[in-house]
């Protein structure tokens, strides 16, 4: 068998999601799997070239791995041919600017969501790697869950009849800092650095909705910091200047509303940390990360209203587990797959910058749904 080296300059893999789920979980994953298979005798393997900006944390990692390249420096990496792909898992606030790099080298660009801070920027983005030729990726790992991929087989064979709403559930308590460590980095508080639900979350929203349901029209917001003062990673109190929680209404192209809550300061009080109900006229599910539950229209109960008696049913009982019927791949290896099969072989991709660019543009008008307290339609985006 033939083998293919496709090298990817990682910038961001000392963060948690660039470590954890880019590197190790992926790539790293494809490598410990013998390379992805491309078919006709042919295997692609993926030789990672980590970038960042700490000369330590890339050295470790690199010896963890046993991998041989790593590089403070982002526009040598650029520089040298040999690399193909690059991948950013930075901050957001630094993102625009290291992608345009990479473009402009002639390098094919896979990243992490939001592309950008803002609407005008991620466009940019999109439009210069068309310009360019480049082949172009965003992760949009949501719809690669197993629990989202049973619900689009629901979708898909026509078992909800019309949809009527989408209602979802997101979040967890992140702690402030000071008496237990925080879940995430401070930047995610601030949003002079880019920080924020809504930017975080509502890119994830956008593709959801619209790969399962349907394109999202129009938005209405309200955002909130709950939770005015936390602790950064030196213990240091700072003021939470972002939204830690965001309440969105979201109609979808053919009429059905979409409700999405999002907080990272809500006690989780549900099966799993995201869960979305889905009501049709033929049959209703309830999904989850990995789960997934329905209720046919046949099987539907028939509650009385009466709150003078205690509830006599489990009514969580009354609904059916959906089988896996396959095994599920970790999402962003699934994706990571994919773009690399579109990279080698000219594969269709359609989760491209312009995909990635509906998301930054439903958080921007979801902030300002809330800022303004009115709502706003959501016009199509084209190049």
């Amino acid at each position: 068998m033939t083998r293919r080296t496709l090298r990817i300059a990682m910038n961001g893999v000392t963060g948690r999601m660039g470590y954890r789920q880019h590197l190790v979980r992926s790539l790293l994953a494809i490598r410990e799997q013998g390379g992805l298979d491309l078919g006709d005798g042919e295997l692609l393997w993926p030789e990672p070239v980590l970038v960042g900006r700490r000369a330590h944390a890339l050295r470790v990692i690199a010896e963890r791995h046993g991998l041989s390249h790593w590089s403070t420096d982002l526009d040598a990496v650029l520089a040298d041919d040999s690399v193909d792909i690059y991948f950013d898992a930075q901050v957001t606030s630094a993102r625009v600017t290291s992608i345009k790099r990479a473009i402009a080298a002639g390098k094919h660009i896979y990243t992490e969501k939001p592309t950008a801070t803002d609407l005008a920027g991620a466009l940019e983005l999109a439009r210069l790697a068309e310009a360019a030729g480049v082949k172009h990726g965003v992760v949009q790992d949501k719809i690669f869950l197993p629990g989202l991929l049973k619900l689009k087989r629901l979708v898909d064979g026509g078992f909800f009849g019309d949809i009527l709403s989408v209602r979802g559930e997101f979040g967890y308590w992140v702690f402030e800092g000071d008496w237990q460590g925080a879940q995430r980095p401070s930047w995610n508080y601030r949003s002079e650095d880019g920080g924020g639900i809504v930017v975080d979350m509502f890119p994830h929203w956008e593709y959801v909705l619209h790969e399962l349901f349907g394109r999202v029209t129009s938005v209405t917001a309200q955002v909130a910091t709950h939770v005015p003062q936390r602790w950064d990673e030196r213990g240091k109190p700072y003021a939470a200047t972002a939204d830690d929680s965001a309440y969105g209404i979201f109609r979808l192209e053919g009429g059905a509303v979409a409700q999405i809550n999002s907080s990272w300061a809500v006690r989780v009080n549900r099966d799993e940390l995201v869960e979305f109900q889905v009501d049709g006229t033929h049959g209703s599910a309830v999904a989850g990360l990995r789960r997934c539950r329905v209720q046919h229209r046949s099987a539907t109960p028939k509650p009385v209203w009466n709150p003078d008696l205690p509830a006599t049913e489990s009514f969580r009982d009354q609904w059916q587990e959906v089988p896996d019927n396959t095994e599920f791949e970790n999402g962003f290896k699934a994706q990571w797959e994919l773009f690399l099969r579109h990279v080698a072989l000219g594969e269709p991709y359609h989760w491209d910058l312009l995909a990635g660019a509906r998301g930054v543009q439903l958080a921007e008008l979801g902030l300002k749904s809330s800022a303004e307290g009115r709502r706003f339609d959501v016009p199509e985006l084209s190049l």
